[in-house]
């Protein structure tokens, strides 16, 4: 008998060790039934362990661009590292449409990963058909943005604020934060997934908002054909062995300065900086003004001050964010206010389009306050198209781990 019991014994101990990796297994459930209706990895998908590229660690740019590797403007901060368990607490909060008031919405269903995060429709509809004030943006590579703040006019001054504003959008999910804690704490798969990614299961309003964000900040682009083709060479500014002939000139004419109808000299990375195609990214410490950028949409801004509705300051006004380029041929319309319904519509605008806006950017205007255009001839506009279309990652995008749980 007391053999029975120290080999019992002894059998609980190996289950218990076996168990204790809250990183690799998957959520320890009292009841596998809580789970039903998610479709959960036996060990959680590798989300804080990301095997980034040289470039993206550091920036192999020529010292003339003064560009910093994409890294060096991670917005994460200390107190909300990416974790397995905290990105995957954060997919399923991500993709959940019962986190809205009548259990219609999701985020994802305006950051739609089959149109790069991002929504096909110009505004998207809200949990009860209202439409959003503008478009949704594409959030790839979002943990790049070296200001932090988030929205097209940068009012949240976090990703950890914003994630929690939709949910309390009157328009978007039209909950407050009360009810989304208490709709998440109805949910029997929750406890389990806040105990793994927390230590304990207590469900609150910043728990849910480091989550999410952790899960965003996954959502990082380093497969496309472009990153493919990249390897091959040691610096940006080479041509790609794999890339057309077509694609290289596109690549070519999206590095190199180029003179513009003003005199000035612009290119446009410029505005896309580094291989994350994120920014501007400052090369000095400054105001919020020094990150977000008026690329000539209009002349004057009326409906829509952008990121001067936030600042209250004029020389905001019509400057909007900048999201990464990576996933950008799928994820028309473009602009913030979706003015554009294709890539050849928005190369035009920077080709013949760009208004003299009082706050429009340097190379766009000279000195003399003379708007430039880049001018670019047919097979000119056709190469830059190809070359953005390298951009798209389809093997991020078709990765499991961002893909919805509950299908």
């Amino acid at each position: 008998m007391l053999k029975q019991t120290i080999l019992l014994f002894l059998t609980f101990v190996v289950l218990l060790i076996a168990c204790s990796d809250e990183s690799e297994l998957k959520p320890n459930v009292n009841n596998e039934d809580a789970f039903a209706e998610l479709k959960l990895p036996d060990s959680y998908f590798n989300y804080s362990d990301v095997d980034f590229p040289s470039y993206i660690l550091n920036s192999e740019y020529p010292t003339q661009f003064q560009f910093r590797a994409p890294t060096e403007y991670d917005n994460t901060p200390d107190d909300n590292q990416v974790t397995d368990a905290g990105a995957t607490l954060g997919r399923v909060l991500f993709y959940d449409k019962k986190l809205s008031a009548n259990g219609t919405i999701s985020c994802a269903s305006c950051h739609q990963v089959d149109h790069g995060f991002s929504d096909p429709n110009i505004l998207s509809e809200g949990f009860e058909g209202g439409l959003t004030r503008r478009h949704s943006m594409g959030i790839v590579n979002a943990r790049f943005y070296a200001d932090g703040r988030f929205f097209w006019d940068e009012r949240a001054e976090t990703l950890e604020d914003q994630v929690l504003m939709p949910f309390q959008d009157e328009v978007e999910m039209g909950l407050t934060l009360a009810e989304l804690i208490d709709i998440v704490d109805e949910q029997s798969y929750y406890p389990p997934l806040f105990e793994d990614a927390f230590g304990d299961s207590m469900i609150t309003s910043n728990r849910i908002s480091k989550a999410l964000s952790q899960f965003i900040r996954s959502l990082v682009s380093i497969t496309s054909k472009y990153d493919q083709a990249r390897s091959e060479v040691s610096s940006p500014l080479m041509d790609f062995p794999s890339f057309t002939d077509q694609e290289n000139q596109g690549k070519r004419l999206f590095n190199q300065p180029r003179l513009l109808t003003n005199g000035e000299n612009g290119n446009c990375v410029g505005c896309h900086q580094t291989e994350a195609f994120i920014g501007p990214f400052p090369n000095f410490p400054g105001p919020l003004t020094t990150f977000a950028t008026s690329n000539g949409l209009d002349a004057v801004s009326t409906f829509d001050l952008g990121v001067g509705e936030t600042t209250g300051n004029s020389n905001d006004n019509g400057k909007f964010k900048v999201p990464s380029l990576k996933n950008i041929a799928i994820r028309p319309p473009y602009m913030h206010d979706g003015r554009f319904a294709t890539l050849e519509e928005v190369i035009e605008h920077y080709s013949s389009g760009i208004q003299n806006h009082p706050n429009l950017i340097s190379p766009l205007v000279n000195n003399n306050g003379e708007e430039g255009q880049f001018d670019f001839n047919q097979s000119e506009k056709e190469a830059l198209v190809a070359f953005l279309k390298t951009l798209t990652d389809e093997e991020m995008l078709s990765d499991e781990k961002f893909s919805d749980p509950f299908k």
